[in-house]
């Protein structure tokens, strides 16, 4: 790694000890790593996103450059969930859309981005870097690692989902009441019923299942784990126990 005036500037992407050959020293060694620092060398992360940040020209008042560069692009738009603020990502996002080309299967269900490849299928890496940046806000992937949420392999669990028919849109516990809803894949599927399983349980005893719509949800007790029937309409339903 280079450093200028105490900053990163520069890191290898590869080191052959044998021949002493630093391979592509230089910004992208900074830039690449950026994902895999955040949790670990903050200031490094940091240091690459400055740097990815630069070379787009997202910190100053022109365009964003090389958005027509899937790899690059995707690089930034996972980079800026992490790193940047909620006005710059926006921007980010708005001048990178015609560039990403967005799907959506809606017999399938899904939500893709093509990047303007004109392949039979979307990339699955490029899309999965990319929704990282979509979903992330500053700081939760390295929040991920530094302050895991342990809890959660002691409370109750949603298993058994009948993916990819439904999904659920939510599958939260607050430390008393577990809110799910099941979402739909298509039109043809909306409005019908759908059975999944609460485990992780003390106790399956008392327990009671609540909805706001007329389509009441049915909660059945087994011996380690309760079965909930419910309707697949994305509308909450609440689980708590007496």
């Amino acid at each position: 790694m280079s450093y200028a005036n105490g900053d990163p500037v520069a890191l290898d992407l590869y080191y052959d000890p044998i021949v002493d050959e630093h391979v592509a020293h230089g910004p992208m060694g900074i830039m690449a790593p950026t994902w895999y620092f955040a949790p670990q060398r903050p200031e490094l992360a940091l240091a690459g996103w400055l740097t990815t940040s630069h070379v787009h020209g997202v910190d100053g008042d022109g365009p964003i450059t090389a958005l027509d560069v899937p790899a690059r692009t995707t690089s930034l738009l996972q980079f800026a969930g992490e790193f940047a603020d909620a006005e710059t990502k926006a921007r980010i996002w708005a001048e990178a859309e015609t560039h990403i080309e967005p799907m959506w299967d809606q017999s399938m269900g899904e939500f893709t981005l093509g990047f303007c490849l004109d392949e039979a299928y979307p990339r699955g890496q490029l899309n999965a870097r990319a929704m990282a940046g979509w979903v992330c806000t500053p700081g939760a992937w390295a929040r991920i690692f530094n302050e895991p949420n342990l809890d959660k392999f002691l409370e109750p669990t949603v298993e058994g989902v009948d993916f990819p028919r439904v999904a659920l849109s939510e599958a939260r516990w607050d430390g008393e009441v577990l809110r799910i809803a099941a979402h739909a894949q298509n039109d043809q599927i909306r409005g019908t019923r759908t059975r999944l399983k609460i485990t992780n349980l003390a106790d399956v005893a008392g327990w009671h299942a609540s909805s706001a719509t007329e389509n009441k949800p049915v909660l059945t007790p087994h011996e380690t784990y309760l079965e909930l029937e419910l309707t697949v309409d994305n509308c909450p339903v609440e689980l708590r126990q007496a």
